[in-house]
């Protein structure tokens, strides 16, 4: 198997296995810990599609790759730890899944010059390439994410929000709080009132804030949750007979592990997300042929087809698509990872381009360029349906506010720069 899984002890000792291949990509995963229902299926995607591109398309460019993987349990210091250890070894890019872990990645990256992507995560103004060289969130980051979600009860209330209640119920981290200030500056603008209801890691216990919206029954209730946090939000919602249409999470808080276990009374719950659910893919079949089959799915392989695997898949598809506009642009296929920056950068998904890849309309169409390291911003709002099992696309690709965000973005972004002394680029 070329697809090499090294387990990588804390101290970084990495497992026996076959020789360092061309081009080397890490997965900071976490198969273990209150967030492992979670981050085994993204891992699983993650892994599958590396396979997949070295058995059936023998690499990129000729390169085959190397993933080496090392379990973090979504803790920050173990990430770090993850890549202190891996990055001498040519590592390309970095996906760390996780908001705590990328904000302390960014100055490290930064200094060793390496690509760092947290898609749909992490620190939100990174999407200003201008600041943040070697830092990228295409393609929609958590403010897109609020503004979608706003954006959507706008328009399943004839355009207007003016005296709504709207709770957030969100983890109490930096992940959870990064909503915060847009969904504020998007209640000045559309006249909602915003309550905030902070939830503790790990999110197991959440009686008294479900106990205040019974209390103060907001029409609306976001969540910005991940692991358990969200199935027992999603549980309490149902004990006290919220109305699930109303409630909607981001697109970390809208997975299988997050609605099975509620049973019938998930039914109806909404969730954002930034690609398409499902397995009706033509790309499952080459899995099936080329990795299912031969037995090498990561994991139990059981994984194939749930949002979380997909994004999985989607996050190696867009490295792997980076990393041939940076053989194509440099004319060699042994990229470093200054080049691989230049890839991404430079990156280009359209319809065509998806169709060609087997996932058909599967993402937004986005381009990347030196100014915009953010992409297009765009998400759509997927439904539960308990009776079937599946989640069901209701709305088509909602673009977020940038009359509200853009503002937001270069302000903490152009704060970022002064405080560590950023020279600004693109100009």
């Amino acid at each position: 198997m070329i697809l090499r899984l090294a387990a990588l002890a804390l101290a970084g000792a990495v497992a026996a296995g076959p020789a360092l291949a061309d081009l080397t990509f890490p997965s900071l995963s976490y198969r273990t810990g209150p967030y492992a229902a979670n981050g085994i299926p993204f891992a699983d995607g993650y892994a599958d599609y590396f396979t997949l591109i070295n058995e059936r398309d023998g690499g990129i460019g000729g390169e085959m790759i190397n993933m080496i993987e090392c379990e973090t349990g979504y803790n920050t210091e173990k990430g770090v730890e993850c890549y202190e250890s891996t990055k001498g070894q040519g590592s390309l890019i970095y996906q760390p899944l996780s908001t705590g872990i990328t904000y302390q990645l960014i100055p490290k990256v930064s200094a060793d010059g390496i690509p760092m992507h947290s898609m749909g995560y992490g620190r939100t103004s990174a999407a200003n390439g201008k600041v943040f060289e070697w830092v990228f969130n295409y393609p929609a980051n958590y403010w897109d994410g609020a503004s979608i979600a706003v954006k959507h009860l706008l328009e399943i209330n004839g355009g207007d929000l003016s005296g709504k209640k709207i709770a957030l119920v969100y983890h109490n981290s930096a992940y959870g709080k990064e909503p915060i200030r847009t969904l504020e500056e998007l209640a000045k603008k559309h006249g909602y009132e915003l309550s905030l209801l902070p939830v503790d890691h790990p999110g197991q216990e959440q009686k008294s804030q479900w106990l205040q919206i019974r209390r103060d029954r907001p029409d609306y209730v976001l969540m910005w949750g991940w692991g358990v946090m969200n199935q027992v939000a999603i549980q309490e919602a149902a004990n006290i007979r919220y109305p699930m249409e109303n409630f909607i999470g981001i697109w970390w808080s809208g997975s299988e592990n997050d609605v099975l276990p509620v049973g019938e009374g998930a039914n109806g719950y909404k969730a954002l997300n930034m690609h398409l659910p499902g397995a009706d893919f033509p790309i499952y079949e080459d899995l099936k042929t080329y990795v299912y089959d031969t037995g090498m799915a990561a994991g139990a392989g059981d994984q194939a087809g749930t949002v979380l695997y997909n994004r999985g898949l989607y996050a190696a598809m867009l490295a792997v698509e980076a990393a041939k506009k940076a053989q194509e642009i440099h004319g060699t296929s042994a990229i470093t990872p200054a080049m691989m920056r230049d890839g991404m950068e430079a990156l280009v998904i359209d319809a065509a381009l998806m169709e060609s890849l087997g996932i058909p309309n599967f993402g937004p169409e986005f381009e990347v360029s030196c100014d915009n390291h953010g992409g297009s911003g765009l998400g759509i709002v997927q439904q539960w349906d308990a009776a079937a099992g599946t989640w069901t696309q209701i709305t088509d690709y909602i673009a977020s506010d940038r009359e509200v965000l853009d503002p937001l973005i270069a302000e903490d972004s152009m704060a970022y720069a002064d405080e560590n002394g950023v020279d600004m680029r693109c100009e």
